[in-house]
Order: C-alpha cells, then structure tokens, then sequence
C-alpha cells in the first residue's frame, strides 16, 4: 500500500532540513519456511513471516525495514501490524523530515499507544534511509562501531534430547561458540538437557537455556542449582515477564547469569530491572522494544547500570537481522553473543540470501550506507 503526501497538510514540525519530506510508506508481506520447525514454550512455528516497510521520500529516496510480529511471543499479529502502520503510524510521518527519527517516535507514541513491533519497521526503515542518504552505515549514525564482527550464538528450538544435543553438537563443530537451547515445560528434563548438551559440545562453549517464563521460582530452584554446577553459563527469563521479586531472589541464590527477555520491553522495564537487581543481562530485541532509537535508549541504561548487554531475535529475515548487526556492533557492552541467526533458519532468506551464508558463528559488520542490503 502507499500512501501519498498532501502538500498543503504538512503537520508541525515537519521538514526543518534540506531533505525532501517523507511522501509514501508502502508495506509488503514476504516468507521463508523454515528449516526444522522452531517450537519454544509458547508455540511452534513452520513458516517465519514479515513485514518489509518502504519510507520514500519527496525526491524518490526510499529506506526498507523489516518487522515480525511472532504473534505468541509479542500479541501483535501480521494484519494488526499492517492495519497500525497503514492507518495510524504511516499517515503521521507523511511530510515530515526522514531525518528527524527521535521526532517520528514522539508523533507515533502520540498517535497510538504500545505496537512496537509495527514502530520497529517504520524505525528501521528510517535509519536505512538516513545512511543512505548520508552515506554512512547505520552503527557510524548509532554512534561508531566497536567491533568489527558480532559473534552470533546458534538457538535450538524445542525437540527430543537427542535432537537438541545432536544439533547443538552440529553447530559447535561449525564454529558456534555460543549456544542456546529451548526449554521451559519442564525443569527436570531440561536439567537432562544441559547435561546432554554439555556431554556433546566443546568445554569452552558458552552454554545458555530460555525458559521462555516457563518455571516457577520454588519449583524450579533446585534444578537451577544443578544445571549450573553440569555446566550452564548463562538462564534466559525462567520466570513470568511480571515476576521480578522470583527474579531477584533466584539471582541472589544462583552461580550462573540471569538475563531477562519477555520482562524487558520498554526503557522503563529497562529502568524498573536496573532498580530492583532483576538481571545481570538484558536481551534487547530490536523489533519488541519499538527500533534501533529505543534499543540504543536501553542499551545505554544498561552501560549505567552496569548490565551486560545480547541483541536479540524474534527471529526476523535479513533485513532486520542487519539492523540488530549494526546495534550489536554500536553497543560497547553488547558483550553476550548475539542472537542473529534468523536467516540460517529457514530455506532461502528472500530479503538478504547472501549475506548470512555460510556463517561460522560470527559476522562481519556491513560498512555500506545503510543497513547494507540490496532489497
């Protein structure tokens, strides 16, 4: 869909640079099935679905984003973030200056409240356009890279032991030093897990398990305590999202750093996580907190709180995989490997098929304007 400028309607604090105006948004949905189907606690899932958001301007520079709404992760669904953009955010920037995106994030909040996943296609589209616009890669408007190549961690969704321990064995030998498996149904199979995993991987991988909310503290704390002494580095979100007492006491009670998701989506969960001790890292998801202007906002609460930092994934195509790249390699302490595997995990990437091939664990960071793309 596109929608079109109306010259005399500009609203105020349009276009205060030399920049043409933004003049059309126009949305499209693309697919890739994956691999293997990717199951967490919530669902399953055999198809990874997007929205690929196009911001035009006046002069026919045109910036593409991507968003995923994962509909039983986030609650946002593929028509109801199309139906928020197309109605409600798109209709709001028309005429505005692209490069104003602290700006386009007041007038969105003002205009509809929460759908962050939709803000986050519209947001990345709109750094997209400013770095080719200016002609610099997205990190060096983020504020610089600090390194030069993100390592990656590779994420088993939910199977069989045997399969879970066969294909984490499978990406360790690829170079994988960072891996991640799925559990959450139950804490003593997945204490089995951990061993398993552990047996089959390499002693200097970095082991993590997402329990995607799916313990309770008293239930689970013994079997916590044990995953940790077989060898898990690193818990991911065992408790509900609004469970930041259950947090703070298994953190204070447990040898093995506790990182937050589902509770952390916003500046202020960020802010209220900080406060209270909750985490000793935050997974900042670019598409759940609203785009790279809020997951920079968060990342810089963290660095003040002293919290260590993953960039995260839905997982999303190429397009946004590339913006999460770009912040991973912005963010000093984005120093837990990162979930950037979205396209490694289905048959063909339709947005970005050659960019992730035949990763090794690590990515090398675009330095093309923009994202670094060729949608």
């Amino acid at each position: 869909m596109s929608l079109a400028a109306e010259p005399a309607g500009l609203p105020a604090g349009g276009s205060a640079s030399e920049v043409a105006p933004i003049s059309a948004v126009k949305t499209r949905v693309v697919s890739a099935r994956y691999r293997r189907p990717f199951q967490i606690s919530s669902g399953v899932s055999t198809e990874l679905i997007s929205l690929v958001v196009e911001v035009h301007t006046a002069d026919g520079a045109v910036g593409i984003g991507e968003t995923s709404p994962m509909t039983a992760y986030t609650g946002e669904t593929l028509s109801g973030v199309t139906a928020a953009i197309e109605e409600h955010l798109a209709p709001a920037l028309i005429g505005r200056d692209p490069l104003d995106r602290a700006g386009a994030h007041v007038v969105m909040d003002a205009v509809l409240r929460g759908q962050s996943v939709a803000k986050s296609g519209l947001d990345i589209a709109l750094y997209d356009l400013a770095g080719r616009l200016s002609g610099w890669p997205v990190h060096a408007i983020l504020g610089g890279s600090v390194r030069d190549r993100v390592q990656t961690t590779w994420v088993v969704g939910l199977g069989t032991l045997d399969e879970m321990a066969a294909e984490a064995a499978e990406y360790a030998d690829r170079g994988f030093r960072h891996l991640k498996v799925k559990g959450g149904h139950d804490p003593a199979k997945d204490l089995e897990l951990i061993r398993a995993v552990r047996a089959a991987i390499p002693a200097d991988a970095e082991l993590c398990l997402d329990a995607n909310e799916g313990y309770d503290a008293t239930t689970a704390l013994p079997y916590l305590a044990k995953m940790s002494a077989a060898g898990l580095t690193l818990l991911e979100q065992p408790l509900p999202r609004w469970d930041l007492a259950g947090l703070v006491r298994l953190r204070d009670r447990l040898d093995v750093r506790l990182m937050v998701d589902e509770s952390m989506h916003s500046l202020h969960d960020a802010l209220e996580i900080a406060r209270r001790g909750a985490a000793d890292v935050l997974n900042i998801k670019i598409l759940k907190v609203g785009g790279l202007h809020r997951a920079l906002q968060i990342a810089n609460v963290a660095e003040a709180a002293g919290l260590a930092v993953k960039v995260g994934s839905m997982p999303e195509l190429g397009v946004a995989t590339l913006a999460a790249v770009h912040l991973a390699a912005a963010v000093p302490g984005a120093t837990v490997a990162a979930d950037l595997v979205g396209p490694l995990m289905v048959d063909q990437d339709p947005l970005a098929p050659t960019v992730f091939a035949d990763c090794d664990g690590w990515i090398d960071v675009p330095n093309r304007p923009g994202l670094g793309h060729d949608v």
